[in-house]
């Protein structure tokens, strides 16, 4: 049926591109290419159209020039999630210090937030931004959990979800709000959608045999808070390696790291759950295709590249790429 007939019988304008089967994700005949490895691709991707590739690895930032060399961009950062802001500045979580920051296109480096009302962050771990600059991060703990401050009024632990509000929203200094607390187990992956709508966020204890591996969608208000209520569930890896980092295409579908290929307690491979970058409807959570990635364990993605039709992932410390047949969403450049 051609689609112009499903728009009169149904009553849309368009129908999403993610309806139609027929239509391939993945570039026909593309094959998932090895850009950099030995460390190098271990978490956060972010592209650069001069720069090229910039990813957390062997605990500095490491970039992946236009020429295909994979050298060091910043020593000793200690980064896991990236992303450059509307402005082109680097936004990067930085866990080691327990920290968020941002770096001006001339190095400059500023602090945007190291505690919650006094309190050291656990391990700030990936990081998002909506349209009017308002930045969102996740603040899991993995592994030892000894000198967490962050507590609720009963001594329970918090691994929650902030916003920072920037100085030209606040009239003043930037602002810290925790958004997400214990309505979630871990929090890791974050992504704002295009239109502000949605926050998506991946529920990936990974410490715990019975903890979350959940991928959950929340309403977002106009002032950046959450509508707690409209959580919804898109989808649960069960009781395999669940859901890590996360991007959206200019569809709108859902390109989400997870799974895993050998044993790794508490994990057990599952034939649904293998490791590679899941590709999945945004309202229903229906799974659209799945990318395999041989290197456990698959962290995160980004989209770049020439006509940002380029998929960048990082898994098991190397640094892939595929090409896509739709352009990725990205901040910037726009």
């Amino acid at each position: 049926m051609q689609r112009w007939m499903w728009s009169v019988l149904f009553g849309f304008v368009a129908l999403p591109s993610w309806l139609f089967a027929a239509d391939p994700i993945f570039e026909p005949g593309a094959k998932l290419k090895v850009e950099a490895g030995q460390g190098a691709g271990g978490e956060g991707p972010a592209w650069h159209p001069q720069l090229g590739v910039l990813s957390s690895g062997n605990g500095h930032i490491m970039r992946l020039t236009q020429d295909g060399k994979s050298v060091v961009y910043r020593e000793g950062a200690g980064t896991n999630g990236l992303l450059f802001d509307a402005k082109g500045r680097l936004l990067a979580c930085e866990p080691k210090l327990r920290r968020v920051t941002r770096t001006e296109p001339d190095g400059t480096l500023t602090v945007l937030a190291n505690n919650y009302l006094g309190k050291k962050f656990n391990q700030p771990n990936d990081i998002t931004v909506d349209s009017r600059g308002r930045i969102y991060f996740s603040d899991p703990r993995y592994g030892s959990r000894d000198d967490m401050q962050l507590r609720d009024d009963q001594g329970r632990t918090i691994e929650g979800v902030y916003r920072i509000d920037p100085p030209e929203l606040t009239g003043g200094e930037s602002k810290v709000t925790r958004i997400i607390g214990r309505e979630l187990d871990r929090p890791n992956g974050v992504l704002v959608s295009a239109d502000d709508r949605f926050l998506f966020v991946a529920d990936n204890n990974n410490d715990s045999h019975d903890g979350a591996r959940k991928l959950w969608r929340f309403r977002l208000r106009a002032d950046g808070t959450v509508e707690l209520a409209s959580k919804k569930l898109l989808r649960d890896w069960g009781k395999g390696r669940g859901p890590d980092g996360l991007k959206q295409d200019q569809t709108g579908r859902l390109f989400v790291a997870g799974g895993l290929n050998k044993p790794n307690p508490p994990f057990e491979p599952a034939d649904d759950v293998k490791a590679g970058i899941y590709v999945l409807d945004p309202n229903s959570g229906e799974q659209l295709d799945f990318l395999p990635v041989p290197t456990d364990e698959v962290t995160n993605c980004a989209f770049g590249g020439e006509g940002r039709k380029t998929l960048f992932v990082t898994g098991g410390g190397v640094l892939y790429s595929i090409r896509m047949t739709s352009r990725g969403r990205l901040v910037w450049p726009e």
